[in-house]
């Protein structure tokens, strides 16, 4: 065992277990600092388990993909939360999970496009279509917004809410094994008008923002 590594838990051996809420932040954030665990390894996990639910997806296995799905987007929340807290946090990394958040929607939403597809569902694999084309849009108005100083957090169909209805698709997609249910097709409409709703209105907010800063 490297040398640096058996100092690093001989210190967290020898630390004083925490005996309150502020000793408890500490003491993880301390013993965060100290692990080798980045915000970029988490992030990547991320990715191979959104990379996992999308095959999974192909393959059928909707339950198994929702459960991939679900860890993997909890990966995805965790990495900045990490970043913070530890300290390890960098500009790059925040580029990057940014970036990978995008592509491992798209993954998945490709992926139960071409399920679709395949069965002739036309209007549903149109949909998840409409589904990326506004995730991406919801994702721009807010990093256009805020290039231009105005915060825009504002809009229904957030990445939290799009990640919730995809996994309910999934988990009670038909053939999940969790009863009679297809779930996959409405939440995927769900999701189309949700993320078109919400970049109307980020338009809107923004357009607001920006005429009341102008006539200050």
């Amino acid at each position: 065992m490297p040398v640096d590594a058996e100092r690093s838990r001989t210190r967290l051996r020898d630390r004083p277990r925490p005996r309150s809420a502020q000793e408890l932040r500490q003491f993880t954030r301390e013993s965060l600092i100290e692990s080798r665990l980045t915000p970029n390894a988490i992030s990547m996990t991320g990715l191979v388990l959104n990379l996992a639910a999308a095959a999974l997806v192909v393959e059928k296995l909707f339950f198994c993909a929702g459960v991939a799905f679900i860890v993997g987007s909890i990966m995805d929340t965790l990495d900045g939360r990490y970043s913070r807290m530890s300290g390890k946090g960098s500009l790059f990394g925040a580029f990057l999970d940014s970036t990978l958040d995008r592509v491992e929607e798209g993954i998945v939403l490709t992926a139960v496009a071409w399920y679709f597809a395949e069965r002739g569902d036309e209007i549903a694999a149109a949909a998840c279509v409409l589904v990326v084309l506004g995730s991406l849009m919801v994702s721009y108005t807010r990093a256009r917004a805020e290039a231009l100083g105005v915060e825009c957090k504002v809009g229904l169909a957030t990445r939290p809410v799009r990640v919730t209805l995809l996994s309910i698709g999934l988990v009670f997609a038909k053939g999940a094994g969790l009863g009679d249910f297809e779930l996959l097709a409405p939440a995927i409409y769900a999701m189309a008008v949700l993320t078109a709703i919400t970049v109307v209105q980020r338009v809107w907010h923004v357009r607001g923002e920006l005429q009341a800063a102008e006539s200050a």
